[in-house]
């Protein structure tokens, strides 16, 4: 499979109120795809008045009742219609998602388009299952009246939902899904980087049903379209993925306007390794946990803390799989690691690690940018013996760059493990529960995997602690994320 078995023309029109929309100006933006550096097409460049319009068409459908006072079971129809669409267009969709972002063909299908259709499917079924709860109150007054209370589970309104290059397909169900089961409606904003299954997305939902209005989305740059659709007052919920400094913007941003908002941030994972593990287990575990998506996840295990008497054969046998990976593009069926996501990226990436070398840290495989077409790292391993402060360390890379110290003592793992801003997902390795649980309870992270790592479902609530964010997806809790308490009091 490859860019001309695409049954379908590239989608490049944005979508807004049941249609195809270009830019109210007529600029656009360039897409690439990553594994040649080569133009794919032009976007629009949404302007100020496009996102009112997405906006606008939103909060009609919302306050018209054509979705929220829909019966549940109706909304649930619609959702796996869409994810029964997505599975029939899975090819499109995967050879789409790989052209565009530049992953791995067989993790298209399985993620992008498999864990699409999975998620739909979940959150359907709790379209039918928000409820309330009865409460017995104790007012006294006035004596002869009694009362009867009780709670409901309203949608929030309108959301904004802002998702991230790395899993664009996926990343847009997981803000959709749970959003359209509750009743809301949403404009989604893909990352300017990869727009084209979003808009392919939602053509497939309107051919589900979905009434004009209900699923909008809008394409342009961060700081123009993203920024004025945060900002604007008739957005009533903000769910954003992405780095850490502009989810701090977004979050100050919704703070000023009283704004609902959830933040799934950045990630600098650890992946603690003790010394009874299974040597094999741990060292394909701890390179798949860094370099699955070409690092680009953001609970990468990029800080690898190994016991100093099991330092080389470990560090040593990553570095075997680093350097024995087979770059190229996602289509080829021989590739095991693809580019990364753009040129300025991937020099970002390059450059993190020409500054931990410089540092003081010791280059034990890759290291630079490969010098073929497209954008591609070698994937690294970065020695740090000594534990120097070294930056790659303490900042999130968003590539296949993984930073090997050694320990003496669990407890100074757990405690390096902890010396982060950061808190979104750890894994330990080891062959006894009892020493697992122990580092389960000591790490900060808001899901901790054992021998195993960046494993999600959707009924496994995921979020960060600390700069990795605020509120979590998936399961019960993202119900919470996109509806509000209504508390009733009936006196008689």
């Amino acid at each position: 499979m490859n860019r001309q078995t695409l049954t379908h023309p590239i989608r490049t029109q944005m979508f807004i109120d049941g249609r195809c929309a270009g830019s109210g100006d007529g600029r656009t933006f360039a897409v690439f795809d990553p594994a040649t550096g080569d133009e794919i097409a032009q976007v629009p460049d949404a302007t100020d008045a496009d996102v009112d319009a997405a906006v606008f068409a939103a909060r009609r459908a919302f306050e018209a009742d054509t979705w929220r006072r829909l019966p549940p079971a109706a909304r649930e129809r619609l959702l796996l219609k869409l994810a029964d669409l997505v599975e029939q267009h899975g090819d499109e969709l995967a050879a789409l998602e790989t052209l565009n972002q530049g992953k791995l063909l067989g993790f298209s299908k399985m993620l992008e388009v498999g864990g699409s259709a999975q998620w739909l499917r979940y959150m359907a079924g709790w379209a039918t299952k928000i409820e309330g709860s009865t409460v017995d109150l104790s007012l006294a007054f006035p004596p002869s009246v009694r009362y009867n209370a009780s709670t409901r589970r309203v949608p929030v309104g309108v959301v904004a939902a802002i998702v991230p290059w790395n899993f664009p397909l996926l990343m847009a169900v997981w803000k959709i899904a749970p959003a359209l089961a509750c009743g809301c409606t949403v404009v989604l904003k893909p990352a300017e980087e990869t727009p084209l299954t979003a808009l392919r997305l939602a053509e497939l939902a309107h051919e589900a049903g979905f009434p004009p209005g209900v699923f909008n989305v809008v394409t342009g740059r961060g700081e123009t379209a993203g920024a004025a659709l945060v900002r604007h007052p008739q957005i009533d919920k903000v769910t954003f993925t992405g780095s850490t400094e502009v989810g701090r913007i977004i979050g100050r941003q919704c703070a000023s306007d009283l704004k609902r908002a959830s933040l799934e941030l950045g990630g600098k994972s650890p992946v603690i390794v003790l010394d009874d593990c299974d040597p094999r287990r741990a060292i394909e575990g701890a390179a798949g946990a860094i370099f699955f998506n070409h690092g680009q996840v953001c609970t990468a295990g990029s800080r690898l803390y190994v016991p100093r008497s099991r330092y080389d054969e470990i560090v040593g046998g990553i570095a075997q799989i680093a350097r024995s990976t087979v770059l190229g593009s996602g289509f080829d069926a021989a590739t095991q690691m693809g580019p990364l996501v753009s040129a300025r990226h991937r020099d970002k990436v390059a450059g993190m690690i020409a500054q931990g070398r410089d540092e003081g840290g010791e280059i034990v495989a890759g290291g630079r940018a490969s010098d073929r077409p497209g954008f591609f790292v070698e994937p690294t391993v970065i020695g740090n013996f000594d534990n120097r402060p070294l930056t790659v360390v303490a900042e999130e890379v968003f590539g296949p760059v993984l930073v090997a110290m050694p320990y003496d003592d669990v407890d100074e793992a757990i405690a390096a493990a902890n010396a982060s801003a950061y808190g979104l997902g750890a894994s330990v390795w080891t062959s006894q529960l009892d020493r697992a649980l122990r580092v389960i309870d000591g790490v900060e992270a808001g899901t901790v995997w054992v021998n195993t790592h960046n494993m999600v479902d959707p009924a496994l609530p995921f979020g960060g602690f600390k700069a990795s964010g605020i509120g979590r997806e998936h399961g019960r809790a993202i119900i919470d994320a996109y509806t509000e308490t209504k508390s009733v009091c009936i006196a008689y």
